[in-house]
């Protein structure tokens, strides 16, 4: 779901529920008390161990933050909630976090408790524990659902103030978001809607220190008003993500044949460009990673790049917006239009892409309704959007895929058309008597390290799948590669797992 809805949901159910002033000082601490307090303990631990009155609370706004150490995702929101965090505190806003934790050991959670400067719940009560995840229905993290202090305790997904797209809200508002409440987040709606609306290529990639982009070699400079009504590509990337440095090349191979392609038609090859926005550790880092790349970049450290990210709320890359001459945005899809259709998704636009559509729908007509795939030992069917498809990870190229895919109904394992290495039913057949003659199993539990739908919450630590690895197969690390893999991408905005990509597994 987008954002904006999300937003819409938490501005209508964000309403006063008619308390007085005195009322709700004493339901805050009854309320808090009886989510985060037990019949044994009445406190919550402090970074430095001591222990905080629950009714401390009284008054605040408080955030439970679910999240775990052995969760890369937790472990990044975790660094801009801190951030968050400390200039809300520092502006004296009445404003706590409360940690849950769904680490799996008690060093695990001290270790990760160290760098968070709120409360938390003690490692050792389970119980309340769960029954946090169980009353606010946790499916993923990281999770931040955010109490206002005179909300409903009542077991109800229609709390008028409880707000659960906290992660969200902070990814994109940062302290703006404070406190929360209807009224401002009725505002940032409209705020965000007037500056979509005013949008130009100077506002995105400019700021009052800077009006230039990076060129190679790096001490070369290009100034931004050198791109305005040109389409231009807005590429999230990083060198320390492996999907990232995997795309980059391929991105670079459909940039040099966008150029081409235009000089081919009479146009000016510089109607094309894309500019490079790091997530890089550090300058040496973006250095060597632009290196590699034939396009512009923002600098390393500019303010511009965190405002980017937020704008456009990129949750994960590589990510490629794509920007119209008329600087407004086209698409926030570049990185799939270009696994889909190559060069030829250039310009971007819907009616681009609606001719290239119709085009794939006429080739899928003469396509095989099943196929034998190589990398694959069941049969593996032709199947669209409107046929039980969708969005999907290419089981192949592991690049993102929608539309027309070959997909397997008995485990889901999914790849595009362009992918299928096709083998006859005959030699399909002697391989499946040679696999039922020679098969090894083996037994695999997956702890909350390889599925992050178990959380503290989940009734059992994990599940047990059996597996039929054959000789003549990939090994079995690769399988769990893949698996811990798609366990991370394959998620939405907030982090909550869509779908559990297990398609390696029977």
């Amino acid at each position: 779901m987008k954002l904006e809805e999300e937003m819409n949901k938490s501005v209508q159910a964000l309403s006063s529920n008619g308390r007085n002033s005195h009322d709700e000082k004493l339901y805050s601490c009854s309320r808090f008390s009886s989510l985060l307090a037990s019949k044994d303990r009445d406190y919550l631990l402090s970074p430095n161990g001591t222990q905080v009155k629950v009714s401390d609370l009284e008054g605040k706004v408080t955030a439970l933050y679910f999240s775990a150490n052995w969760y890369p995702p937790c472990r990044n929101f975790t660094q801009i909630l801190v951030g968050a965090y400390e200039e809300l505190k520092s502006n004296g806003s009445d404003f706590e976090i409360v940690f849950v934790s769904s680490d799996e050991d008690l060093d695990a959670f001290n270790n990760y408790r160290a760098c968070m400067p709120w409360l938390a719940i003690p490692f050792s009560d389970l119980e309340t524990k769960k029954a946090l995840n169980r009353k606010f229905d946790i499916e993923g993290i990281p999770c931040l659902i955010v109490l206002q202090p005179d909300g409903d305790d009542d077991d109800n997904k229609d709390d008028t103030t409880t707000l659960r797209d906290g992660v969200e809200l902070i990814y994109r508002y940062g302290t703006k978001a404070f406190p929360f409440t209807k009224d401002k987040l009725e505002e940032l709606r409209k705020e965000e809607q007037e500056k979509h609306e005013r949008q130009t290529l100077t506002n995105l990639l400019t700021n009052h220190d800077r009006d230039y982009l990076l060129s190679h070699p790096t001490s070369n400079q290009v100034p931004v008003a050198s791109l305005v009504g040109k389409t231009v590509g807005i590429y999230f990337s990083a060198q320390w993500c492996i999907p990232c440095v995997n795309f980059t090349p391929k991105l670079a191979s459909i940039y040099n044949k966008i150029k081409q392609m235009l000089v081919e038609n009479g146009e000016d090859q510089e109607g094309f460009e894309i500019v490079f926005v790091s997530s890089d550790r550090d300058q040496v880092s973006f250095e060597s990673y632009f290196d590699t790349m034939p396009w512009l970049a923002l600098p390393f450290g500019d303010p511009n790049l965190k405002d980017l990210a937020r704008y456009f709320d990129v949750l994960g890359i590589p990510c490629l917006v794509i920007i119209g001459p008329d600087g407004k945005t086209v698409s926030q899809q570049g990185r799939n239009l270009i696994n889909l259709y190559q060069e030829n998704a250039y310009p971007f636009t819907e009616a681009k892409l609606e001719y290239l559509e119709k085009q794939m729908d006429e080739v899928a007509k003469n396509l095989p309704r099943s196929e034998f795939h190589a990398g694959h030992r069941h049969e593996l069917n032709l199947v669209s959007d409107g046929t039980g498809g969708g969005p999907f990870i290419c089981c192949d190229c592991d690049e993102q895929g929608s539309g027309w895919a070959y997909q397997c109904l008995e485990c889901g394992y999914e790849v595009h058309p362009k992918c299928v290495k096709a083998v006859d039913r005959g030699t399909m057949a002697e391989r499946q008597v040679k696999i039922h003659a020679g098969y090894k199993v083996f037994v695999i539990r997956l702890s909350k390290k390889s599925n992050p739908n178990f959380t503290s919450g989940t009734s059992t630590k994990g599940m047990i799948i059996r597996h039929i690895c054959e000789q003549s197969f990939r090994p079995l690390y690769q399988y769990l590669f893949q698996l811990l893999r798609f366990c991370t991408i394959i998620q939405g905005k907030n982090g909550k797992i869509m779908k559990n990509h297990l398609s390696h597994f029977d």
